[in-house]
């Protein structure tokens, strides 16, 4: 195997709300998500509300409200 090629590897922690919920591998140390198997509706049969507003808000912000708008010829 050559040196120096691969990324370096991590014990990953997942989190979920602030919460760990498991432990992996990955090239980051940590990740946080929004959505993992245990509150997933259709692993859980229970019906979550999933903040889509602050979606749209957070990707507003990110390009300026100006993503959609006409393009000058």
């Amino acid at each position: 195997m050559k040196k120096d090629i691969h990324p370096k590897f991590f014990p990953c922690k997942v989190y979920h709300n602030g919460e760990l919920v498991f432990t992996t591998g990955a090239t980051v140390p940590e990740q946080h998500v929004e959505v993992w198997s245990g509150s997933h509706p259709f692993f859980t049969g229970k019906q979550t509300f999933v903040d889509a507003a602050g979606r749209v808000e957070k990707f507003q912000k990110k390009f300026g409200g100006k993503y959609f708008a006409e393009k000058k010829k």
